[in-house]
Order: structure tokens, then C-alpha cells, then sequence
């Protein structure tokens, strides 16, 4: 039995996710806060950073709940079946679920089609991490 294929937006060798911004402080914080270095989760092929034990805690609960879509990478990039990085200012949580752009501009263009936007990642993101993933 094979071992499913990931697909993460990480920094280099370091294999730290989301800039070292702590996806968990998105849901609880409203807002993105710098993770701390020393308190941290390994996550399909991908290094979380925590801003408190308290956070770490909830994410190894529950790791699909917090995880940012698409791997982390710009949601519309994906919609258009391209990898781009991210502006962790265009956060946003809809329907419970981490999203990141681009930019403001390619967040204002995802979000004037949100769901149909999100409909084409999902369809495209299989094919971008069995293209690209580990």
C-alpha cells in the first residue's frame, strides 16, 4: 500500500509551512500571529509553527480543521491549476476553512466568485500534488 502523495507550501530545506505564521491564530487569534520556533508540528511533510502550546495542542487534535487549503498555496492560483505563493494578509476563513491569495488584488478576483473559484481548486489539486508532491 502506497503512502498518499502531499503537496505543501513550505520554505525551502526548512519545510516550515505558512512563513512561520501559525495557522490556528487565524481561528482563535482573528488574525495571523508569528509562530514560535521552539513550539512546533510536523504535519505531512510540512513544519507547523504554534504561538502557544494552547494552539499546538488544538492543531494535533484536529489538524484538518486548521490546515490551510490547497496545501497552503494561493487558492485562485490553484483554481487556474498554478502553484503561486502567498500574502499571509489575505487570510480569510470561509466556511470554516483557512484560504490564502496571492495578493489583495488576486483575493478581491477569488472572492468575486468564492465558490466557484474554490469548486476549480478542489478539481485542479490533485492533479498539482500528484504533479509536484512528495
Amino acid at each position: 500500500m502506497s503512502t498518499p502523495r502531499q503537496l505543501s507550501n513550505t520554505a525551502g530545506a526548512s519545510g516550515i509551512a505558512l512563513s512561520g505564521f501559525d495557522p490556528v491564530a487565524c481561528f482563535t487569534d482573528h488574525r495571523p500571529v508569528h509562530g514560535d520556533p521552539g513550539i512546533s508540528n510536523k504535519h505531512q511533510e510540512a513544519t507547523y509553527l504554534f504561538a502557544s502550546q494552547t494552539h499546538k495542542d488544538l492543531f494535533v487534535q484536529d489538524p484538518e480543521k486548521y490546515l490551510p487549503q490547497t496545501g497552503g498555496f494561493c487558492t485562485f492560483g490553484v483554481s487556474v491549476g498554478a502553484r503561486f505563493p502567498v500574502d499571509i494578509t489575505t487570510w480569510q476563513i470561509r466556511n470554516g476553512k483557512l484560504y490564502f491569495n496571492l495578493n489583495p488584488a488576486i483575493l478581491a478576483a477569488f472572492n468575486a466568485d468564492f465558490t466557484g473559484n474554490v469548486a476549480k481548486a478542489r478539481v485542479n489539486w490533485p492533479g498539482l500534488v500528484e504533479k509536484n508532491g512528495q
